[in-house]
């Protein structure tokens, strides 16, 4: 069954797809062209967020708001604090500009380097039929999250909590010291 152009645009979600899409790829693209540091993590936030969106909109809840808990909510979160703890001058520019001459070949490297990926992931995968999945909500999840796997989960909590009280013993001493 081939689909034509016109007919995909026909559908709305696939204009939802687009409107969630494009702010993702441009929001991907600044956040590692940006020469400021805190607008390249904000940036981040926008493009992880179209991915949760995206994730949402294809069925996977779940996965969409472990993208916005763990990497909006913990990473970023990290990233902004870490700036700010470290002091970083916030003010200066960076100069990422490279020479013509290291632009095009990482521009050319890219693009074989992508055709490359492509061709193999449709060789291997090109006339593969979709299997049927069942779906899974989260209450599943969080069920099986809360028998079978309780003891790990809890191991991984006690290790989150313990990493964050020796950053802040660590930021709290370097005050004590007379840090900068």
């Amino acid at each position: 069954m081939t689909v034509s152009v016109a007919d995909w645009f026909r559908e709305a979600a696939n204009w939802a797809f687009l409107a969630i899409a494009l702010p993702t790829l441009f929001s991907g693209w600044r956040t590692v062209t940006s020469n400021n540091i805190v607008r390249a993590v904000l940036y981040l936030v926008v493009a992880l967020a179209g991915t949760a969106a995206l994730f949402i909109m294809l069925g996977a809840e779940f996965v969409g708001w472990t993208v916005v808990l763990v990497y909006i909510g913990a990473v970023v979160i990290l990233f902004l604090i870490g700036i700010m703890i470290t002091r970083a001058p916030l003010a200066e520019e960076a100069d990422l500009s490279h020479p013509r001459s290291v632009r095009v070949p990482a521009g050319l490297l890219s693009i074989v380097l992508f055709a490359v990926i492509a061709y193999a992931v449709l060789e291997a995968f090109g006339n593969a039929m979709i299997a049927p999945f069942e779906p899974s909500s989260t209450a599943e999840i969080a069920n099986i999250m809360f028998t079978r796997w309780v003891i790990p989960f809890e191991v991984v909590s006690f290790v989150l909590l313990t990493a964050m009280i020796g950053g802040i013993a660590l930021a709290r001493r370097d005050d004590e010291e007379g840090g900068s």
